[in-house]
C-alpha cells in the first residue's frame, strides 16, 4: 500500500508525464503481451514433454517447437519496446523538469541563495533528477507489471495443480513481511544518503569556486580532510543503503532455492505416485522463475524506487521554497497602466529592514526624496547599509517596514517586471558569462541590437581594448572573464549596465578593485552619466560623487548626515571625517 507522501510524488510526477501519455501507453501495452507470452510457454512446455516426449510421438512435435521459439521471440521484443518507451516518458518528463526547477530557482528570493550553499541546490538539479529519471518510471510501473504477472502466472499454475502452488504460496507471507520492512529502512538510508551528497556536492563547488584562494594560502591538506569527511560520510550511507539492499537480495534468494526444493521433492513424490505428470512438473520448476525472479527483483525495484522518494523528498523542497512574490498582494497591470513607464520619484518613509525577524535591524527609520533627473550618492563605512537600500530598491528584499513609494506607488505592491525595466546596475563584483562579449554586455536580449552594444561599450570607454581582441565582440570569455583583466572585467560589467538603457542608473561602488587607468576611464564615463541620467550611487571614494544632488551619509543603518558636497564639507562631520581618510588614501595610491 502506497503511503499519502509515495502518493504525491507520484501524483506530482504524473503532472510532467501526462503530456507524454501517449508514449507512455504504447509501452504500457507490451504488458498484456508479455504476460501471456509468459503464461503461454508452460503451458506449451507441458505439450511437448507429456503428449510428445514421454508417448515417442513425434507428429506435431516440432510444429510446436516452433510456437515456443515464436513466442520466446514475442515476449522478447514486448519486453524491448516495454522498457524502451517507458524508458523515454521518464527522460521526457524529468527533461521538464529539469526546466521547470531551472525557471523556479531563478525566481526563487535572494534570502534563500543567503542561506542555502549552491551546492546543495545544484545536486538537486543534477542528481537527484538524474535519481528520478534512471529508476521512476520503470521502477514503477516495472513493479506493477511483475506484480500483475506473478498473480497470472500463480493463478495459471493453480489451475494446473493446485497443490504444488500452494507450496509455492507458504513462501509469500514472510517474503512480502521483509520487503516492506526493508523499504521503511531504505527509505530512511536513502533521505540521508540524499542529504550527505548533496553536502559533499556544496562543498566541492566551493572549492572549486575558491581553488585559487586554498592555493594561495596553502590550505590544501586541510581542504583535502574536509572533503575526505563529506564523501566518507556519503560512504558509510551508502554501504548501509547496499546492506539493506544485499540483504534482501540475498534473502529472497535463498528462500527461491529452498522453494525450488521443495518443489522437486513433493512434486517428484507425486510423478512416482502418477498424480502429476513429468511435463507439469517440470513446467511448475520452469515457471517457479518467472514468480520468483520478479519477486527478487522487488528488491531492485523497491531500491531503485525508494531511491526516486528520496530524490523527490529533496527536490519538493525548491518546490515549497515560496517565491519573491509568491503570496503576496501585488497590484495588476491594469491598475498600475501607464504610471511606471516613466520614472518621476523614488520615497523611502521611516524604512527598517532586517533579514530575519530575530536579527538585529540593518537599516533604521531611513527616509528620503530621490525625483527625476537626481544624483543621490549614500556613502559610509562598510555595513552602514548602503548596498542594502539599493537591494530593496531593486526588490532583491521586500520584507521592509515602513513605505517605499516608487512614482507614488507602494514598491511591495507592484510586480518585480515592472520595476526592473526601471533600473540599470553597475555591480561591484563584476559577473561575466562563458560566452563571447556581445553576449555578456547584452545578455541575450533581443531588443538590444549590435550598435547599442557598441554605443554602450563606447560610453565606458571600453570599445578601444574589444576591437583589439582576437574577434573582437565575437571574442570568447573562460571562466567569468579569466582571459581579461580586472579592469576590463569591469568596464564589460559597466557596458551591460549602460546596455540595458535604464532610466535610473545606480552604481554600487564602481570603482573598487580596479587598476588607476581602468578607474579614470569609469571616473570619466560616470561623469557623463551625472549629467544626463538620473543616478544613485555607493563610493568608497568620495571624488566619484562630490557632484551629487544629495549626499546621504549612513552610520548603523541610521542616516546620520545628508546635504550636498559644501554642505556636508561645512558641517566638519562624519562625511568630512570619510573624505579625508578617501584623500588620504588616494595620495597614498598615487605615491605608489
Amino acid at each position: 500500500m502506497i503511503k499519502t507522501p509515495d502518493l504525491h510524488y507520484l501524483k506530482h510526477f504524473y503532472h510532467y508525464a501526462k503530456p507524454y501519455k501517449k508514449t507512455a501507453m504504447a509501452g504500457i501495452a507490451m504488458m498484456p503481451l508479455s504476460i501471456a507470452a509468459n503464461l503461454l510457454f508452460p503451458w506449451l512446455v507441458i505439450q511437448v514433454i507429456d503428449k510428445h516426449l514421454t508417448a515417442g510421438l513425434l507428429d506435431g512435435l516440432y510444429t510446436l517447437i516452433a510456437y515456443m521459439l515464436a513466442v520466446l521471440v514475442v515476449n522478447y521484443f514486448a519486453d524491448a519496446f516495454y522498457a524502451y518507451f517507458l524508458r523515454k516518458t521518464g527522460e521526457l518528463a524529468v527533461f521538464d523538469m529539469r526546466a521547470a526547477m531551472f525557471k523556479r530557482v531563478l525566481k526563487l528570493p535572494r534570502s534563500y541563495f543567503d542561506t542555502t550553499p549552491t551546492g546543495v541546490t545544484l545536486s538537486r538539479l543534477t542528481s537527484d533528477l538524474e535519481a528520478i529519471g534512471e529508476s521512476f518510471v520503470l521502477g514503477i510501473l516495472g513493479l506493477i507489471k511483475d506484480s500483475i504477472n506473478t498473480i497470472a502466472v500463480l493463478i495459471f499454475m493453480f489451475f494446473i495443480n493446485w497443490q504444488l502452488t500452494l507450496v509455492i504460496l507458504i513462501v509469500f507471507p514472510p517474503i512480502l513481511f521483509l520487503t516492506q520492512f526493508v523499504r521503511k529502512k531504505l527509505r530512511a538510508q536513502y533521505l540521508i544518503t540524499r542529504s550527505s551528497l548533496a553536502k559533499g556536492t556544496g562543498f566541492l563547488q566551493e572549492c572549486l569556486l575558491g581553488v585559487k584562494t586554498v592555493q594561495l594560502y596553502g590550505a590544501e591538506q586541510e581542504v583535502e580532510k574536509q572533503y575526505q569527511q563529506h564523501t566518507h560520510s556519503f560512504m558509510r550511507a551508502q554501504l548501509k543503503t547496499n546492506t539493506y539492499d544485499a540483504a534482501l537480495f540475498s534473502l529472497i534468494t535463498g528462500i527461491t532455492t529452498i522453494t525450488i526444493g521443495l518443489i522437486i521433492w513433493f512434486g517428484a513424490g507425486k510423478v512416482i505416485q502418477g498424480t502429476v505428470t513429468l511435463g507439469v512438473l517440470i513446467a511448475f520448476i520452469n515457471t517457479l522463475e518467472k514468480v520468483f525472479v520478479p519477486l527478487r527483483d522487488f528488491t531492485s525495484q523497491i531500491a531503485s524506487i525508494q531511491r526516486s522518494f528520496a530524490a523527490f523528498e529533496h527536490i519538493e523542497e525548491l518546490f515549497v521554497e515560496p517565491l519573491e512574490e509568491e503570496g503576496r498582494s501585488l497590484l495588476s497591470s491594469a491598475q498600475i497602466k501607464n504610471q511606471l513607464d516613466i520614472f518621476e520619484s523614488l520615497q523611502f518613509n521611516n524604512v527598517s529592514f532586517r533579514y530575519k525577524p530575530v536579527d538585529p535591524y540593518v537599516l533604521k527609520n531611513v527616509s528620503f526624496t530621490l525625483l527625476k533627473g537626481q544624483q543621490l550618492a549614500l556613502v559610509g563605512t562598510t555595513g552602514s547599509g548602503k548596498s542594502t537600500i539599493m537591494r530593496l530598491m531593486n526588490k532583491v528584499y521586500m520584507d521592509y517596514e515602513g513605505s517605499i513609494l516608487l512614482n507614488g506607488i507602494e514598491l511591495s505592491k507592484i510586480p518585480k517586471e515592472n520595476v526592473l525595466h526601471l533600473f540599470s546596475l553597475m555591480q561591484q563584483d563584476a559577473f561575466l558569462f562563458e560566452e563571447n562579449i556581445h553576449f555578456n554586455i547584452s545578455l541575450g536580449n533581443k531588443a538590444i541590437i549590435e550598435k547599442d552594444v557598441v554605443d554602450a561599450a563606447k560610453y565606458v570607454f571600453a570599445h578601444d581594448f574589444i576591437m583589439a581582441l582576437p574577434q573582437q565582440y565575437s571574442f570568447e570569455l573562460s571562466n567569468s572573464g579569466g582571459n581579461l583583466s580586472a579592469g576590463q572585467t569591469q568596464l564589460i560589467s559597466f557596458a551591460r549596465a549602460i546596455a540595458q538603457n535604464g532610466q535610473v542608473m545606480m552604481l554600487d561602488e564602481a570603482t573598487s578593485s580596479v587598476d588607476s587607468i581602468t578607474e579614470d576611464l569609469i571616473q570619466r564615463a560616470i561623469g557623463r552619466l551625472f549629467k544626463e541620467k538620473t543616478v544613485i550611487a555607493i563610493a568608497h571614494r568620495l571624488s566619484t560623487i562630490r557632484h551629487s544632488d544629495q549626499i546621504l551619509v549612513l552610520e548603523q543603518g541610521q542616516i546620520v548626515e545628508r546635504g550636498n558636497h559644501q554642505q556636508l564639507l561645512n558641517s566638519n562631520g562624519l562625511y568630512a571625517s570619510l573624505l579625508q581618510d578617501s584623500r588620504e588614501i588616494e595620495d597614498n595610491t598615487v605615491a605608489l
